[in-house]
Formats: C-alpha cells, structure tokens, sequence
C-alpha cells in the first residue's frame, strides 16, 4: 500500500503553497478553476467533485 504526504500551506487571496513527496507547487484559484505551477488544471463542478485536467 503506497504511503502518500501532502502539506498546504495558505498564502492568501486564493494562492497556497502545496508539499509533497514529489516537491513543491503553487496554487491559484481563480472561481471555479485552480492553476497549478506544475500546469495541472482543476476545475471544480460541485463541492467535493472536480475535474482534472492536464
């Protein structure tokens, strides 16, 4: 069974700081859409569901 860690750190105004075993990423959000540093995607269609993209 993998082992998975994961930290969010906020940054305000829709900005956090993500850590994980994988590195470090930035995170926007911008209404229902979230820009990753990385270049993923995400775009939320109900709370707790969401798709992603990229």
């Amino acid at each position: 069974m993998p082992v998975y860690y994961r930290k969010r750190a906020n940054l305000g105004a829709g900005a956090h700081l993500n850590i994980s075993k994988t590195g470090v990423s930035v995170s926007q959000r911008v209404g229902r859409v979230t820009f990753n540093s990385r270049g993923r995607v995400s775009v939320r269609i109900l709370p707790g569901l969401s798709l992603r993209l990229r």
